[in-house]
C-alpha cells in the first residue's frame, strides 16, 4: 500500500487514534498514497512533522443543539464544526445538515476541502460543520428554530476574517438566511461570514449555479486536452437532484448533450429523451418532492427504485453529484464496459478509492471531487471579495472568472499528473498540486 515508511507511519498513527472513522480514514489513505512521490523529492516534509500536522485539524468542535419543534417538544441534535487548516487563508467550508453526519464525515470533508480551496489558488484554508439535523419534511419554523440554536454557539467560533461556513447538503439559501440573521443578531455586525446568502444580502450572482457549472466547465477542459473531444452530442448521466446536479444537468445541456438521468435517495429516473429540466426543478427546489415524481409530468420516463442502478445506464459521461462512496469498483466496471470516457465529482468522494483507480487504469478521463467541485468554494471565495469591497459583480463577470479558475485548476491537476508520468492519473495530480501549495506555507510559518 505504502513504499516509503514515513507515509506508512503517519497513517498507521492515524489509524490507532481514528479506528471509528471510516470516512476520515478513507480520504486520509486516498490522499497519502498519491503523496509518496513529493514526500520522496522533500525530505523536510518528513523533518518537520508536515504530514501529521496536515492530516490532524488544527481545532474540532463538538455542541449540543436544542430547539423546540411545531409540537411544541424539544428536540437535541449534535452540532459540529472542523477548522483543519488556516495556513493559506480563513477557513472555508460549508455546513451539512443531514442524519448520517458525524465527526467522521465531518474530518473527511475538512480534510479534502483544505486542498479544494487551495487547488482554486484563492487565499482560503479548509474547515467543515453540519449536524445530524434533518430538514427534511420541517416547517420554515422549525428550520428557522434549529438555525437559530446551531447559530447561537458557531456564533463564537467563525467569523468573517476566521472561519466563513457555506451551505452543503441540505443547507440552501433558505438555511443560510436563518444562520446569517442569527449571528448578525448576536454580533450586531453586517459582514460577509457566511457565504451563498440571499442577493439581497451580500449574495454573489452565479452562487447557486457554481458548483455544477463549474463541473462542466472543468469536465469539458479536460476533454477537450485529453480526448480533443467536448460535451457536444454525448449522453451524460447525473446522479443527485439537488443543487450541483441540477446545475450541472443544465449546463451540460447549453453545453450540447443529453442528460438522461437524474437520481435522489430513493431512486432515479431515465429519460431518453433528455431529463426536463424545468419540471426536476419544480419538484426539488419549489415543493421539495421525491424525483419519482417526474413520471406525473413525463409518462413516458421510466422510474427505479434504488439509486446505485443509475450506474447501469449506457454513457459517455458520469457526473456523480449526490453523496460520498455512491459508486463502487463494480459499477465502474459497468460504466467501462458501456463505453464511458469521462466521469467527473460533483460530490465529496462520490467514487471509492477502488473505483478511481480503476477509472484511471483504464484511461477514462477522471475528476476527483477536490478539483472537479470545486466551482462553489471558489465562487464562495468570490463572494467573499464582493462582500470586503461593499461591491457586487454581475453574472457574467463572476461566471467568467469561475470558468478561468475550474480551467486553472484542470491545467494544474493535468500537468502535475503529465509530470507524474501518467497524464490519467488526476487523483494524485490534484492531492499534489493541492498539497504543495499547504505545505510550503506550513513550512514557511513555522511550527504551530
Amino acid at each position: 500500500m505504502f513504499k516509503t515508511n514515513y507515509v506508512k507511519h503517519v497513517y498507521e498513527d492515524l489509524v490507532k487514534k481514528n479506528s471509528n472513522e471510516k470516512e476520515f480514514l478513507q480520504a486520509a489513505l486516498e490522499i497519502l498514497e498519491s503523496l509518496e512521490p513529493y514526500v520522496e523529492k522533500h525530505p523536510e516534509l518528513e523533518k518537520n512533522k508536515v504530514l501529521e500536522r496536515f492530516v490532524e485539524p488544527e481545532r474540532f468542535v463538538q455542541f449540543r443543539v436544542s430547539w423546540v419543534d411545531d409540537r411544541g417538544e424539544v428536540q437535541v441534535n449534535r452540532g459540529y464544526r472542523v477548522q483543519y487548516n488556516s495556513c493559506i487563508g480563513p477557513y472555508k467550508g460549508g455546513l451539512r445538515f443531514h442524519p448520517s453526519v458525524n465527526a467522521s464525515i465531518i474530518k473527511f470533508l475538512g480534510l479534502e476541502q483544505v486542498l479544494k480551496n487551495s487547488l482554486t489558488s484563492l487565499p482560503m484554508g479548509g474547515g467543515k460543520g453540519g449536524s445530524d439535523f434533518d430538514p427534511k419534511g420541517k416547517s420554515d419554523r422549525e428550520v428557522m428554530a434549529f438555525c437559530q440554536a446551531f447559530m447561537t454557539e458557531l456564533y463564537r467560533h467563525i467569523g468573517a476574517d476566521t472561519d466563513v461556513p457555506a451551505g452543503d447538503i441540505g443547507v440552501g439559501g433558505r438555511e443560510v438566511g436563518y444562520l446569517y440573521g442569527q449571528y448578525k443578531r448576536i454580533r450586531n455586525e453586517s459582514v460577509g461570514v457566511l457565504t451563498g446568502k440571499g442577493l439581497s444580502f451580500g449574495g454573489s450572482l452565479a452562487r447557486t449555479e457554481a458548483t455544477g457549472y463549474g463541473l462542466c466547465y472543468f469536465t469539458e477542459e479536460a476533454l477537450k486536452t485529453m480526448k480533443e473531444d467536448s460535451f457536444k452530442g454525448k449522453t451524460v448521466v447525473v446522479s443527485g437532484s439537488g443543487n450541483v446536479a441540477i446545475y450541472a444537468c443544465q449546463k451540460a445541456t447549453q453545453l450540447g448533450a443529453k442528460v438522461v438521468a437524474m437520481s435522489d435517495s430513493n431512486g432515479f429516473i431515465y429519460d431518453e429523451n433528455g431529463i426536463n429540466l424545468d419540471v426536476v426543478k419544480d419538484i426539488k427546489e419549489v415543493k421539495r418532492g421525491r424525483i419519482k415524481d417526474y413520471l406525473l409530468y413525463v409518462p413516458s420516463a421510466k422510474y427505479q427504485e434504488g439509486a446505485k442502478g443509475i450506474w447501469q445506464i449506457p454513457c459517455d459521461i458520469a457526473l456523480p453529484c449526490a453523496t460520498q462512496n455512491e459508486l463502487d469498483l463494480e459499477d465502474a466496471k459497468v460504466l467501462v464496459k458501456n463505453g464511458v470516457m469521462a466521469v467527473c465529482e460533483g460530490a465529496n468522494m462520490p467514487s471509492t478509492l477502488e473505483a478511481a483507480k480503476y477509472f484511471i487504469e483504464h484511461k477514462v478521463v477522471y475528476g476527483p471531487a477536490k478539483a472537479a467541485n470545486a466551482g462553489g468554494v471558489a465562487t464562495s471565495g468570490l463572494e467573499m471579495s464582493q462582500n470586503s469591497m461593499r461591491m457586487n459583480w454581475s453574472f457574467d463577470e463572476v461566471d467568467q472568472k469561475l470558468k478561468e479558475i475550474m480551467t486553472n485548476i484542470f491545467q494544474n491537476t493535468y500537468q502535475t499528473a503529465v509530470s507524474l508520468g501518467n497524464a490519467y492519473d488526476t487523483l494524485a495530480g490534484a492531492n499534489i498540486a493541492g498539497f504543495e501549495k499547504v505545505a510550503k506555507a506550513m513550512l514557511a510559518q513555522g511550527i504551530y
